[in-house]
């Protein structure tokens, strides 16, 4: 009977519960696969703390060292460590985690040599097919001579590469509070952070896969709450929290206040924009506050805006030979990492714009955040399809008014703008808003909701011509 994969291979990685979804039997099929579809000599894997971590990855190593390929097995490390392998060794590469997801969860997410990715355009449904079709044949006969497997430790010069792109040299002194979240960020941050002028408050940095203290998603207001507090008990001046597997950070200021990963974005931008002569295309998705193409823009760079999503983004940045690109989930990439996505690099810009000046963080991301923004808004439809047409019959005709769909529906005017898009995997519609006010942006939230929640809702104009 042909194995389905349909729930554990995703869009861009391949994640679900193991043993019930998968296990090291179906790990070491994956390895195997990865290398017939990338034809590799060689390959390197990297695994996070999970407690299922070890055993799949060395299942997958085991895979692909019997089509032949070399394995380098780096063990534990952060997702953007496993990129910088890739990158610096030039190799297809495989890491082992579920982000922030509960325990009980794991997944690869793969990528070509130089940290290309490899999501269902590019690779991944080639070696789903594999896998499916090896569930019923068996696999294939190893090859005439197995390839080696060996250990390399690749911390120390992930961390030096890194400090090479940002020059942390001559900041003043700064107290920062980290939130590991238990995951990666306590196994890379150490190392990254020796050295510098930082008194370091270290905050659930024990790796533990079963995630004891709070998810670790930093994206959820929950999460973050520990961190809001330590920083002002500890009057730092700023907080840093990383998801599970260290490739996402999230910014808090010194008065406790989560920093919107737009304004981190356009912060940034801006740096790398400097640091590349005033010149450079920056990449940003449909999501992020229009406060990133704004500074792009004043800052001489040239703003591209593109799809939510990975795999979006890192096609744009190689597509315009992009500086840098940014995502609204507090995703950060880099043409100098491979144009992969790296939340140490983010995080260490932080510390450089900080720490080259004096005012505090709140005073400093100012002028990168000019809008107010609903946050993500889900909601439970029946038929996402005619709900977005209500929504768009409700405003498209407005005057000042235009309408695009590069992903969903986007609907601007003078003053705001929101973008509503269905859910891939659930019948949900979610929807951002943003304006230059807050009483604004809460009459375009309430009314787009109304039409969302209450199917044959007459739009009715409301404040500065919604």
């Amino acid at each position: 009977m042909t194995a389905d994969l349909s729930q554990l291979v995703k869009a861009y990685d391949v994640r679900g519960v193991v043993p019930d979804q998968w296990d090291e039997a179906l790990a070491e099929q994956f390895g195997a696969a990865f290398v017939e579809v990338t034809a590799a000599e060689a390959i390197v894997i990297g695994h996070d703390m999970r407690p299922t971590s070890p055993a799949l990855s060395g299942a997958f190593a085991r895979g692909a060292a019997s089509r032949g390929a070399d394995v380098t097995m780096i063990g534990l490390c952060s997702t953007d460590q496993l990129y910088y392998a890739s990158g610096s060794l030039d190799l297809p590469g495989a890491m082992f985690t579920a982000s922030h997801n509960p325990a009980q969860y794991n997944g690869i997410k793969m990528c070509r040599a130089g940290a290309a990715p490899v999501g269902q355009d590019t690779g991944l449904a080639e070696i789903r097919t594999l896998v499916e079709q090896w569930s019923v044949t068996g696999v294939p006969q190893p090859a005439a001579a197995s390839g080696t497997i060996t250990a390399r430790d690749t911390l120390t010069d992930y961390a030096a590469y890194l400090l090479s792109l940002v020059d942390l040299s001559a900041i003043r002194p700064l107290k920062v509070v980290v939130d590991a979240g238990n995951g990666m960020g306590g196994h890379t941050v150490p190392t990254v952070f020796a050295g510098l002028p930082v008194d370091l408050v270290p905050m659930y940095f024990e790796l533990d896969g079963t995630f004891p203290n709070h998810e670790a998603n930093p994206l959820d207001p929950r999460n973050i709450v520990d961190l809001q507090v330590r920083v002002l008990a500890e009057g730092a001046d700023l907080g840093l929290a990383f998801d599970g597997d260290a490739d996402r950070c999230f910014v808090v200021d010194e008065r406790g206040e989560g920093v919107s990963p737009s304004a981190i974005t356009a912060l940034v931008a801006a740096r790398e924009l400097a640091r590349n002569g005033g010149r450079g295309t920056v990449i940003h998705n449909l999501i992020t506050s229009h406060s990133v193409p704004e500074v792009v823009r004043e800052n001489g760079g040239t703003p591209v805006r593109t799809r939510v999503g990975h795999s979006f983004i890192k096609a744009e940045m190689a597509a315009h030979g992009a500086i840098f690109g940014g995502e609204h989930s507090a995703h950060y990439y880099f043409r100098d990492f491979w144009n992969a996505d790296t939340g140490m690099l983010a995080a260490l810009h932080v510390l450089a714009a900080l720490g080259g000046q004096e005012e505090p963080l709140s005073a400093l991301v100012a002028q990168y955040d000019r809008y107010t923004g609903s946050g993500e808004i889900n909601s439970t439809v029946d038929d996402q399809p005619a709900r977005t047409a209500e929504v768009r019959a409700a405003f498209a005709d407005r005057e000042g008014v235009t309408t695009d769909d590069l992903d969903g529906l986007t609907v601007t005017a003078p003053d705001w703008w929101f973008n509503l898009r269905a859910s891939n995997t659930e019948p949900l519609l979610r929807l951002n808003v943003e304006a230059r006010e807050e009483e604004t942006m809460k009459a375009v939230r309430d009314e787009a909701l109304a039409l969302i929640r209450t199917p044959g809702t007459p739009g009715a104009p409301g404040p500065s011509g919604v």
